[in-house]
């Protein structure tokens, strides 16, 4: 199993929901959240004043899939992600040790 981390813009998230919707991925878990890579933040005008914002909001996205599925995943969100500008985010893929459906007590791709 795999653990697949986007950080993407928030505006993308529909198209990024839609395109794994159509991958047959059934869930994901969404965070808001603050960083910056190679931007290093920006600045805005506020009342007159000039403001240097250094943490840009981002939406991070937690995919858990079977080994098999991983590049699909991958590619569909990269894709549906991409603007070509500076800022479209990244994409981390981890091993996944174990997965346990609460419910259930389903274990693992069962889990899934």
């Amino acid at each position: 199993m795999k653990l697949v981390i986007a950080i993407i813009q928030p505006h993308r998230l529909d198209m990024v929901r839609d395109a794994l919707l159509t991958t047959g991925t059934e869930g994901m878990t969404v965070s808001e959240v603050r960083g910056y890579g190679r931007q290093k933040g920006h600045k805005e005008v506020y009342r007159g004043a000039e403001y240097t914002i250094s943490f840009i909001p981002k939406l991070k996205l937690e995919v858990a899939v079977p080994d098999e599925r991983s590049e699909v995943v991958v590619e569909a969100i990269r894709k549906a992600a991409y603007t070509g500008k500076i800022g479209d985010g990244k994409i981390f893929v981890c091993d996944l040790e174990a997965a346990l459906r609460v419910r259930t007590g389903e274990r693992d791709n069962d889990a899934l």
